[in-house]
């Protein structure tokens, strides 16, 4: 048969079945037996179910873990940074109001504080011994922005300022802020892969032992007919039972870490962010279930081409 006459065919087929009415009872029994077939292909495992769901209760444990405090991590840092301002140094005829107007202005700018040459110089005057001499420093706004991602663009728009002289920042902090939010972010992707990985390879095996135990009950029903989507979707099932189930496992000991992260922010003073407890909780779950899935579609698919 030619691939035209093939695709014919097909066309065909699928026109004769949409055409066909729909029996909702038939479709309700054969979810019923679909379900029973997945309770079933679980019962066989037995008490490996046990390790199964320990093992990937583990693995997204940490990976839960890992991921909560890479967030609060992260809003340290994000805290830290925020705290951070440009000192804007002005001319000794500068318009203080007009100026301060002027940078306020400015996106990305929270906060301006003007602080007198005459208070640095006295505070100056207590940390360092100088002699009796006229005050050299500069009248100073203090400029704080909502994210240190801003201060380049900000340096550069407070240059251009009518009455700002000269600005400065702790440039090495910045940069160490940065990195440490490369680093973070990096290693948490990289552990993302290894969680997928070790769960795909663990539902993998799972599913391929339980393919095995009931080999030739699949065997006969692809000789009856019976459509792989039939045979495979049980199967599929299992695995996501098996993620979900260690996903709510997991849950526990995450929730444990979430208070101890939550007594850190407190001690420090640090706001929490409220949405990445869930944000966790939702990852674990999709992870511990599409992973899963994943996993035994693949056990699957390798052994329906045999």
């Amino acid at each position: 048969m030619t691939k035209k006459n093939r695709n014919k065919n097909q066309n065909l087929k699928q026109k004769v079945k949409s055409r066909i009415p729909k029996d909702w009872l038939s479709e309700i029994r054969i979810t019923y037996r679909i379900a029973m077939e997945t309770v079933k292909g679980i019962a066989q495992t037995g008490l490996v179910n046990i390790a199964i769901i320990t093992t990937i209760a583990a693995i997204l444990t940490i990976f839960g873990s890992i991921f909560r405090v890479t967030l609060a991590l992260n809003s340290f840092v994000s805290s830290m940074g925020s705290a951070l301002e440009i000192s804007a140094y002005l001319t000794d005829d500068a318009d203080i109001n007009s100026t301060i107007n002027k940078i306020r202005d400015l996106e990305h700018v929270k906060k301006v504080t003007y602080i007198p040459k005459d208070v640095s110089w006295v505070q100056f005057k207590k940390e360092i011994d100088v002699p009796d001499i006229a005050n050299p420093l500069p009248n100073t706004l203090h400029v704080k922005l909502d994210d240190t991602k801003n201060i380049s663009s900000i340096m550069n728009d407070l240059k251009k300022i009518d009455g700002v002289n000269d600005t400065s920042y702790a440039k090495d902090l910045v940069q160490k802020f940065e990195m440490i939010n490369a680093i973070i972010n990096t290693a948490t992707l990289v552990f993302v892969v290894i969680v997928c990985m070790l769960t795909i390879a663990i539902i993998n095996n799972t599913i391929e032992l339980v393919i095995q135990s009931r080999k030739e009950e699949i065997e006969i029903m692809r000789l009856m007919g019976v459509s792989n989507w039939y045979i495979k979707t049980p199967l599929i099932l299992q695995g996501a039972i098996y993620g979900f189930l260690g996903a709510l496992v997991a849950i526990i000991p995450i929730d444990i870490v979430q208070n101890y992260i939550i007594k850190i922010h407190e001690f420090f003073a640090i706001p929490i962010d409220r949405w990445a407890q869930y944000t966790v909780l939702f990852s674990v779950l999709t992870l511990g279930v599409a992973f899963s899935s994943v996993g035994s579609f693949l056990s699957i698919k390798k052994h329906l081409q045999v």
